[in-house]
């Protein structure tokens, strides 16, 4: 355990996601089963993910870019968010959910006949278990902290769920797909979750066939999936590696009809009718703060590092125009998407008086980033812009989990520099502030910004916003992002691109997302 009570176990699940390419020491054995359907083309899918497979596939707490994007696969929620329109959809339930009367009750039908890919039936008590387990204290999940809203989960009867809210929450329909649908019976003692996460059983298209940590991961058909996106093919073969180059031969050379993660010094070089999809994404490079330590507890320097950024020359140099700079906590493709009253533009004359202002000369301090390729680009770039204005910043890169695990929570720690994108869960703006901003694994134990008086207001913002609606919520959404922008304890200096490249001539109804992963449900072979 560190000092907040947080074991390393846990910090590495929060981490996952928002890093990059970290490792696990041992590949996952063999699991589940493979089938087969007279839906499928029986052809295969081959694919090139940039990350390797570094958490288990519980979806309570599958936190690697790996494992969500299998997850997606495998298991359903009650609603499910198009990986591509991020729209949402009815997956295990039969209709989006109801609304009572008092705004407190809602309630859900699954699914008639649908079943698990070990052929047993989905129940109401799954339902209930499911979301009983992520809110449980004990199991430190990582979608706990997306569902406060809930007060009970009651089984009605063998396909009917009641969901009694502990106050109004407007986004109820989509926030559900957070929790993913498992088995009570797979995962109901800590032993059996232990198996369950090396060998997942959801009632969605595919099942996950074998997984390794380096060699990735083999999904097969579930056949007795009657859902809404039946597999078009009888296994997806999913390649993992960090390599630029390795993914950008696996498509040239045939072996992937798809890759995630196109460099950006090689999008021109795609050839041979190969195709690229480039989406704007809530993916940001963001520079996080100490905010208990000096000088950096005082807003001001943390303003005047992000004013002495030339944004464009950073984009243009370390990401080949695949960027735009931030204006907002969000990204400009977001429709929750407002800009904040406060725009960091390249002014280093006003970096130099803010930095006055606080009584700072002299400012030296380490710049921690983690080893996704994009951050490691940009390092170089901010650390020449602060020399300009008279700051010296050593540099430290090491992979997300030495970051989080150990460097980001010891005592020494200042400045981050990192990539993040919790978007994989869900794009509205209630779950993107409560990420960074409410998670007391980043505002207590990395930003450090949680005990001061405006982080609690920050705080009040966001959950008097999720008690409304309409105008009033979209108003509080303002307050929290100008307020975010003015404090910035972690913010972005960019929003990525994502970039994917496919073979249109060998995959057919696929497109490239605005998060990490690769997804193919609908998808089918040429």
């Amino acid at each position: 355990m560190d000092n907040n009570g947080l074991s390393r176990r846990n910090l590495l699940r929060f981490a996952g996601i928002l890093g990059a390419a970290t490792t696990i020491t041992a590949g996952l054995g063999a699991c589940g089963e493979g089938g087969d359907s007279s839906g499928a083309s029986g052809k295969t899918i081959e694919a090139t993910l940039a990350f390797t497979l570094s958490s288990g596939f519980d979806p309570m707490n599958a936190s690697s870019a790996v494992a969500t994007t299998v997850n997606q696969h495998v298991f359903e929620a009650l609603v499910d968010l198009d990986p591509i329109t991020r729209k949402p959809y009815p997956a295990l339930a039969s209709a989006l959910p109801s609304a009572g009367g008092d705004g407190l009750t809602w309630t859900v039908t699954l699914r008639d006949g649908a079943k698990f890919s070990d052929g047993t039936p989905v129940t109401a008590d799954d339902v209930v278990w499911s979301f009983q387990r992520a809110l449980d204290p004990a199991s430190k999940s990582l979608m706990a902290s997306f569902i406060t809203f809930l007060d009970t989960v009651t089984a009605k009867d063998p396909r009917t769920v009641e969901f009694k809210l502990n106050s109004p929450f407007s986004l109820f329909p989509q926030r559900v797909a957070v929790i993913k649908i498992v088995p009570k019976a797979k995962t109901g003692d800590a032993a059996a979750a232990k198996a369950f996460d090396t060998a997942p059983i959801g009632s969605g298209p595919f099942t996950v066939v074998s997984a390794n940590a380096t060699a990735g991961v083999v999904m097969g058909v579930n056949p007795h999936y009657n859902g809404p996106r039946p597999a078009k093919v009888e296994k997806v073969t999913l390649r993992t590696t960090p390599d630029n180059t390795a993914r950008l031969n696996d498509l040239q050379g045939g072996s992937s009809q798809a890759i995630e993660a196109v460099p950006y010094l090689d999008v021109s070089a795609v050839s041979g009718g190969k195709k690229v999809d480039e989406k704007q994404a809530f993916n940001q490079l963001f520079l996080m703060f100490n905010c208990t330590a000096a000088p950096f507890s005082d807003k001001r320097v943390r303003q005047a590092l992000h004013y002495a950024i030339d944004t464009d020359k950073l984009i243009t140099t370390a990401l080949q125009g695949h960027a735009t700079a931030a204006t907002s906590y969000l990204d400009e493709g977001n429709a929750g998407y407002q800009k904040a009253a406060t725009v960091y533009g390249y002014d280093p004359d006003k970096a130099k008086s803010l930095l006055a202002a606080a009584g700072v000369t002299n400012l030296s301090f380490e710049l921690v980033t983690t080893d996704t390729a994009f951050v490691k680009d940009s390092a170089p770039v901010l650390i020449d812009a602060w020399k300009a204005i008279g700051v010296t910043a050593t540099l430290n890169t090491n992979p997300s989990s030495a970051v989080y695990g150990t460097i980001v929570p010891g005592a020494g720690f200042r400045v981050l520099a990192a990539s993040g994108d919790p978007t994989v869960f869900g794009p509205d703006v209630d779950l993107l502030l409560r990420w960074f901003y409410l998670n007391d694994t980043w505002t207590k134990n990395r930003h450090r910004w949680a005990t001061t008086p405006e982080a609690k207001r920050c705080a009040q913002i966001i959950e008097d916003a999720a008690k409304t609606s309409g105008t009033a919520q979209t108003g509080l959404w303002k307050q929290a992002l100008d307020l975010i922008a003015e404090e910035v304890p972690l913010y972005p200096v960019l929003h990525a691109k994502m970039i994917t490249a496919f073979d249109p001539a060998k995959l057919k109804d696929f497109q490239g997302a605005a998060t990490t992963g690769l997804y193919f449900l609908g998808a089918s072979r040429g």
